[in-house]
């Protein structure tokens, strides 16, 4: 059905696609931060609700910021 073929089934909620669009991500002049962001992002929704403002700092300096490391 629609939900198989869906990109957040298959990249998202399936194991092994999510494996294999990670490493599409790293190995794709360009497209690099944005896997690193995806990780992040994820890593900050595990986070304790007391780590979440130090993580979304650290995001924004990362990733938003003029001269980030991944800007």
């Amino acid at each position: 059905g629609e939900e198989e073929t869906s990109f957040r089934w298959q990249c998202v909620e399936q194991p092994i696609g999510k494996l294999l669009f990670r490493r599409f991500l790293e190995g794709t002049p360009g497209l690099a931060a944005a896997g690193a962001l995806w990780e992040e992002l994820e890593a900050y929704e595990r986070c304790e609700e007391v780590e979440r403002p130090r993580a979304a700092t650290a995001l924004r300096g990362r990733f938003f910021t003029p001269g980030g490391a991944q800007h």
